[in-house]
C-alpha cells in the first residue's frame, strides 16, 4: 500500500498486526507507519515495558503504544514526571533486568528525562528513551525545542551524556536499532541510549516494510584478560598488606573473590554499589571505604601496599579524591573498560571480563593459602572496633532534637531497624541520596548482592521513592523499602500518586530532619556554619499521604518500638505506605556514622590535591 491510510483504517490495521504477532503469524512485510515500526524493534529486542509522560511531541507513538497495550503486546504507565520514569526504568532493570523504555515529548519534557539519565549512566544500566523533537523540514520554530537558529541541538546534548540518535530519515530504524542494542545490552557497560523522533517523522508511512531489517539482541560474552598474569602473581607473593577493592563491576564475583582473598591474604573493601559481593560477616570483608566509609575499610585503604581494584571506576567518594592507598606501591587492576583499568599509576591492568580473569589470575596463585596473619589481625582489630562502634549507635537510638523541641530518633538507629525488617522479609532496599543513603551504606550488613540499591553514582535525590515504580510493574513483582530524607521525597513526590495508580507495592520510609542533612554536615565540617539548606516550618506528610486514595499513612514515632509496630503495619498493606519518622540532627557523635576519609570539595581541595600530588599514585 503505497498511501497512508486514514485513521480508522489505520487503527484496525495495527490492531491486525498485534493480534498477528500474538499468535507468531505477523508477516514478513508490512504496510505501517514508522512509530508501529520502532515499537514492534523494541519488541523483538525484549522491551515491553513504557513508562510515558506522553505530549504533543509523542503523540503518534502513544496511539501505536495505545493499541499495542489492548492487544497484551506492551504494558504502558503514564506517570507525572519524566525524572520518575527515568528512575522507574533504570530500577526496574537494575532489580529484575527487564528493560524499559522512557517517552517523553519535546523540550523540557526530553530535558528532564536527559538529566535524571544521569542516574543509569553512572550506575551501568541499560535504558531506552524515546525523545520528541523539531520537525525535519525546518519550518520554524517548533514550540519547546532549542531556541536558537541551528539544528539538532537536543541531540547535541544527549549526545554528550551518552550515545544518540534521530530518526531524521525512517528508513535509517534498523541501524538506530542497532546501535541502541548495543548500548543498553552492552556486556560489561551498558547505559542509556537517546532516539530523537522528530514531530513529522513519526507518522511516516514505511510501505512494504521488510521486518527482517529490524535487529535482535546478540547476547556478547568477553573472555578473561589476555596479561601477565605470572607478574600479577609475584607482585602479590611481594605485597605484605594486599586490599582488594570491589566495585560494581565486579559484585557479582562472590566466588571468584572468597578464593582471591584465601590465596592471597588480604582483605576486601567495597564501594557503596558493591555491597554484599561477599557476606558482610567474612572475616576478611573490611566494608565500605572512601570519603565517607568505615573505621576497617578506611584503615585498609591507608595501610595497604598492594591494591587489586576489581571493577571500580574509582570514583571520587570510593577513592578519597585519588588519595585514599597512600602506602600502595603497586596496582593490579581488573576492568572491562581500558581507560578505568589504567586510572592508576604502576598498573598492571588485566582488561577482560571481571569474573574470568579473576579465576585466571587465583588459578596463577595456585592453591595455597598466603598466611598474613599480622596484616588480617591488625584489620581484624578495626572491624571489631567499628563493630562495636556501631552497637553504640543501637544502643542509644533516641537524642534530644532542637528542630524537633524533644527526643527523637537517630538516622542510624531508624536504618539499622529498618533494614533488619527489610532483610527479615526479604525485601529489596532502595536508599536515597544524602545523609540517608550515606548512613545507609555504613550501616547495612548485606550478605550477598541485590538486597540494596545504593544510587551512589548520581547522587540522584529522589531516585529511591521513584524506584518503588518498579515493584508493581516488574513481570515478577516485588516487595520494596526506599528510605529517604526530606530533601530528597520532595524532589519527586509523584510517586503517592503514580505508585497507588500502577500498583507499587512497598513502602517509604520517610527520615524527617526538616533539611538536606548531608550537606548542612558538609558545611559545618569545612566552614563551622550551615547556610540554606534547611526549612524551620514543619511539614505534614502523613497529611499528604492520606489526601491518596489507596496509600496507608502512618507515624513511625520516636522510639524504636514505634517504628517497628508501623513497619509490621506496612507490612501487611498491599499497596503503598508512608512511615514518617522524625529524626535527629546536630552535633552529638551518635546521631550519625561518621566521615572516616577525605574529599576534594570546599576548602579541603588544597590539602587534597596536595597529598594526591605527594602519593603519586
Amino acid at each position: 500500500m503505497d498511501k497512508k491510510p486514514s485513521h480508522p483504517e489505520l487503527t484496525r490495521q495495527r490492531r491486525e498486526h498485534a493480534a498477528a504477532l500474538s499468535q507468531s503469524c505477523l508477516s514478513p512485510r508490512l504496510d505501517l507507519t514508522l512509530s508501529e515500526a520502532l515499537v514492534l524493534g523494541l519488541l523483538r529486542q525484549g522491551v515491553k515495558t513504557y513508562f510515558t509522560v506522553l505530549g504533543h511531541g509523542s503523540t503518534e507513538v502513544g496511539e501505536v503504544l495505545r493499541v499495542y497495550q489492548e492487544a497484551g503486546q506492551v504494558k504502558v504507565y503514564g506517570v507525572r514526571s519524566e525524572i520518575e520514569a527515568s528512575h522507574a526504568s533504570a530500577a526496574l532493570r537494575w532489580v529484575t533486568s527487564e528493560k524499559a523504555a522512557v517517552v517523553t515529548s519535546i523540550g523540557p519534557g526530553a530535558l528532564q528525562a536527559l538529566a535524571a539519565s544521569l542516574a543509569p549512566a553512572s550506575d551501568g544500566l541499560g535504558v531506552w528513551y524515546l525523545f520528541g523533537d523539531e520537525t525535519t523540514e525546518d519550518e520554524g520554530f517548533n514550540m519547546q525545542q532549542v531556541s536558537k537558529h541551528e539544528q539538532g541541538l537536543f541531540l547535541q546534548l544527549a549526545a554528550t551524556l551518552g550515545r544518540a540518535y534521530s530518526l531524521h530519515t525512517p528508513l535509517a530504524l534498523a541501524t538506530a536499532l542497532q546501535r541502541g542494542a548495543v548500548t543498553v545490552d552492552h556486556p560489561t557497560r551498558p547505559g542509556p541510549y537517546y532516539l530523537f523522533l522528530p514531530l513529522n517523522t513519526q507518522a511516516s508511512w514505511l510501505s512494504d516494510f521488510n521486518l527482517d531489517e529490524l535487529p535482535e539482541v546478540q547476547p556478547l560474552v568477553l573472555g578473561a584478560a589476555a596479561g601477565d598474569y605470572a607478574c600479577a602473581a609475584q607482585w602479590i607473593r611481594e605485597a605484605e598488606r594486599a586490599l582488594v577493592k570491589v566495585g560494581g563491576g565486579g559484585q557479582d564475583a562472590g566466588p571468584e573473590l572468597t578464593v582471591l582473598l584465601e590465596r592471597t591474604g588480604g582483605v576486601l573493601v567495597h564501594t557503596p554499589i558493591a555491597t554484599g559481593c561477599i557476606p558482610y560477616a567474612h572475616p576478611q570483608n573490611m566494608t565500605v571505604g572512601g570519603s565517607k566509609g568505615s573505621l576497617c575499610g578506611n584503615y585498609a585503604m591507608e595501610n595497604a601496599d598492594l591494591l587489586i581494584a576489581v571493577g571500580t571506576r574509582a570514583v571520587c567518594q570510593s577513592d578519597c579524591s585519588r588519595t585514599g592507598y597512600p602506602n600502595v606501591k603497586r596496582v593490579i587492576n581488573i576492568n572491562a573498560d581500558v581507560d578505568d583499568a589504567t586510572h592508576y599509576r604502576h598498573t598492571l591492568a588485566l582488561v577482560g571480563d571481571v569474573r574470568r580473569t579473576l579465576g585466571r589470575l587465583n588459578e596463577a596463585l595456585g592453591s595455597e593459602k598466603r598466611d598474613q596473619a599480622l596484616w588480617l589481625n591488625a584489620c581484624a582489630e578495626k572491624k571489631m572496633a567499628w563493630q562495636s562502634f556501631k552497637h553504640q549507635r543501637v544502643l542509644n537510638p533516641i537524642l534530644h532534637d532542637e528542630y524537633w523541641g524533644g527526643p527523637v530518633l537517630t538516622q542510624p538507629a531508624a536504618i539499622q531497624i529498618a533494614t533488619d525488617w527489610a532483610k527479615a522479609r526479604r525485601a529489596v532496599c532502595f536508599f536515597d541520596a544524602g545523609d540517608v543513603q550515606a548512613n545507609g551504606f555504613q550501616v547495612v550488613e548485606d550478605e550477598h548482592p541485590g538486597q540494596t540499591f545504593t544510587e551512589t553514582g548520581a547522587s540522584y535525590m529522589g531516585f529511591a521513592v521513584s524506584a518503588l515504580l518498579a515493584t508493581g510493574v516488574a513481570s515478577k513483582p516485588f516487595y520494596a523499602l526506599a528510605l529517604t530524607g526530606d530533601g530528597s521525597f520532595t524532589m519527586n513526590p509523584q510517586i503517592l500518586i503514580d505508585g497507588t495508580e500502577h500498583g507499587a507495592c512497598g513502602c517509604i520510609l520517610l527520615l524527617d530532619n526538616g533539611r538536606m542533612g548531608a550537606i548542612t554536615g558538609l558545611q559545618n565540617d569545612q566552614y563551622g556554619q550551615g547556610f540554606a539548606t534547611w526549612n524551620t516550618i514543619r511539614i505534614n506528610y502523613l497529611a499528604w499521604t492520606r489526601a491518596v486514595p489507596g496509600l496507608l499513612a502512618l507515624d513511625g514515632g520516636r522510639t524504636p518500638e514505634m517504628l517497628m509496630a508501623a513497619l509490621e503495619l506496612a507490612g501487611k498493606h498491599t499497596g503503598l505506605t508512608l512511615i514518617h519518622v522524625p529524626v535527629y540532627f546536630g552535633p552529638n557523635s551518635l546521631g550519625g556514622m561518621g566521615v572516616y576519609g577525605r574529599w576534594n570539595v570546599g576548602n579541603w581541595c588544597e590539602d587534597v590535591q596536595n597529598m594526591r600530588h605527594t602519593i603519586g599514585l
